[in-house]
């Protein structure tokens, strides 16, 4: 079906025919339509028009007044102040604009013009290592972003860069060939917890010989080379780690609700033969340069305390290559190979400097330009109760498994407390468990903007009042309710009907759902859609009290509408939380 265009996107276009009408010379202008206190919308554009054309802003508004009829879409339209002009949509407008939508199964989204293809980098944990907190950030954001440009149409290349290369494995490698036995398993089903528990294991002992045993250390040294070489025994016992780590991963992954898959997963070894070419590139056009011994790219507006410019080290004097040669040929990868046009990375802020410096000088090398863009989607970070770091009581990073393990437990008791009211099965609470706790975690960070720290409360994160998924999710069950409840009364929009503010209110936002998609498309705000699903809740809340569904029994055609409502609320509400990558259980 094709999309449907918004009330607010009809209405601008009426008003700028008006206004082209009234001022030929402002043909194709914007009225600057916005939603408003005062009336259902608000054009604030004549102001500028008027002054750029020398003409008086009142008297041109009421020359565009005087030419919108009011009628099928505009029920009533003042001008106000020096120039505005205050609109105000019928009824009838709403509704069969809504009933268009509900026909749709993207309920009338439409599909972004300028669609392209967009490699997202994001959840980059490290082989051999615990997943701690940190690491929830790049995973809940990045996960959501694929879902709303995937579905504005944007072709999608996920990418989880992990940290799966460097000289720590010359340390493991070695241990594990002198102990081969200590990544075997108990039984052929591997659990995350065992696979990281042997990681663990290995990763202290290995680490333990290194620090006290100067031979082992040359051992291990010899290693780093063998495994730069591509020495097949020893790649094959990194590839031992790499899969072992993969088991691990893909269980938190699947704590976290969220499917990667093996094709994504292109580590930093995933871009070695690249390394040698990316330096001779930049070495021969001058965008890098030799300064004693390594291959830097300097940048005159970052410098150091001691006011030297800070470069950015492609290749060491020792000839290692840093983050950077491989940050550099991955954007060499992705701009060349997958064709992306947009490349996002969903990163720690604490890594802007490295970034803006790998982006400008990937520009200057020519794999960046006017029509290929890289942007930073970078975050603060997570803090405890106390305004700090989020830390255990020792003082250590908090595990990712053991704070999602403790939001399902949290949120499984929320749902217990309620359960014998809806008449929930045991099964019914511990899955709906799963979902609350989870979908509370996704839902703090993501109504928060990214680029600004959060606490992580999970008293409120699992809290039925207040800004949260529960609450969100509540909603939902609470209309699906409402729905099963109507019995023989069935969602029919009829247009005919005059509608109650509240019915009112709760239309225009559902129908602003489309625009609010874009919107965060296209700044990769997820924390935009988060808030307008808060402020749904919300009206369907008031509309609720104060417009009966079910008890008092309205008359049939005006239960039939407000059902309608009910449903396209649910449907919105179900999509955007879908969007977040969180579950919306249709009893709770």
């Amino acid at each position: 079906m094709a999309s449907v265009p918004s009330l607010a996107s009809s209405v601008n276009q009426r008003v700028a025919d008006a206004l082209a009408s009234a001022l030929p010379e402002a043909g194709g202008a914007d009225p600057l339509l916005r939603r408003s206190d005062r009336a259902d919308f608000q054009a604030n554009g004549i102001l500028a028009l008027a002054k750029k054309a020398k003409a008086n802003p009142r008297e041109l508004a009421t020359t565009v007044v005087d030419s919108l009829a009011a009628g099928d879409l505009i029920k009533e339209i003042e001008v106000s102040g020096p120039g505005f002009l205050n609109i105000t949509v019928s009824d009838r407008a709403i509704i069969e604009t809504l009933a268009a939508r509900a026909g749709d199964d993207r309920l009338g989204v439409p599909y972004a013009a300028n669609a392209g293809t967009t490699v997202i980098d994001y959840a980059q944990p490290n082989v051999a290592k615990e997943m701690h907190v940190g690491h929830l950030r790049s995973a809940v954001i990045g996960a959501a972003m694929v879902e709303i440009l995937e579905f504005t149409g944007e072709k999608v290349v996920r990418r989880h860069h992990i940290g799966d290369w460097g000289t720590q494995f010359g340390m493991l490698i070695q241990y594990l060939l002198e102990h081969p036995h200590e990544l075997d398993h108990k039984s052929e089903e591997v659990s995350g917890e065992e696979a990281m528990s042997n990681l663990n294991r290995l990763y202290k002992a290995s680490r333990a010989l290194f620090d006290s045993d100067e031979e082992f250390k040359t051992r291990a040294r010899a290693r780093v080379v063998d495994l730069q070489a591509g020495e097949p025994q020893t790649l094959a016992l990194w590839q031992r780690f790499v899969d072992e780590s993969k088991i691990y991963f893909y269980s938190v992954f699947d704590k976290l609700d969220m499917d990667i898959q093996d094709r994504d997963v292109v580590g930093e070894s995933g871009y070695n033969d690249m390394l040698v070419e990316t330096c001779k590139l930049l070495e021969e056009s001058g965008v890098a340069v030799r300064s004693n011994g390594a291959l830097c790219v300097f940048f005159d507006e970052y410098k150091g305390p001691d006011g030297n410019p800070t470069p950015l080290i492609v290749q060491k004097s020792d000839g290692g290559f840093g983050y950077a040669a491989t940050d550099l040929s991955a954007i060499r990868d992705r701009v060349g190979n997958l064709k992306a046009d947009t490349l996002i990375y969903v990163v720690d802020a604490r890594q802007s400097l490295h970034f803006k410096m790998v982006f400008e000088t990937a520009r200057r090398a020519g794999w960046l330009n006017d029509d290929t863009k890289a942007v930073q989607l970078a975050f603060g970070t997570v803090l405890g109760k106390d305004g700090k770091p989020f830390k255990t009581r020792e003082g250590e990073t908090v595990r990712l498994v053991d704070l999602l393990d403790e939001a399902v437990d949290r949120a499984t008791a929320v749902v217990r407390e309620k359960a014998e009211k809806v008449g929930l099965s045991e099964a019914e609470i511990v899955e709906n468990g799963q979902y609350v706790g989870i979908g509370a975690v996704k839902y703090a960070d993501l109504s928060t903007s990214a680029a600004r720290d959060y606490k992580f409360d999970l008293d409120q994160m699992v809290s039925l009042n207040g800004d949260t998924s529960v609450y969100l999710q509540y909603a939902y069950a609470r209309i699906k309710s409402i729905l099963r409840k109507a019995g023989d009364r069935t969602p029919v929009a009829h247009p005919e009907l005059e509608l109650a503010p509240a019915e009112r209110a709760l239309g225009l936002h559902l129908d602003g759902f489309g625009e609010l998609i874009a919107e965060a498309a296209a700044e990769h705000a997820p924390h935009k859609l988060a808030a307008y699903l808060y402020q749904l809740s919300s009206l369907f809340t008031t509309f609720y009290d104060q417009c009966p569904v079910i008890k008092p029994e309205p008359e049939l055609v005006v239960a039939e509408n407000r059902l309608f409502l009910c449903d396209l609320t649910a449907r919105t509400l179900s999509k955007g939380m879908s969007l977040l990558g969180i579950r919306t259980p249709e009893r709770l």
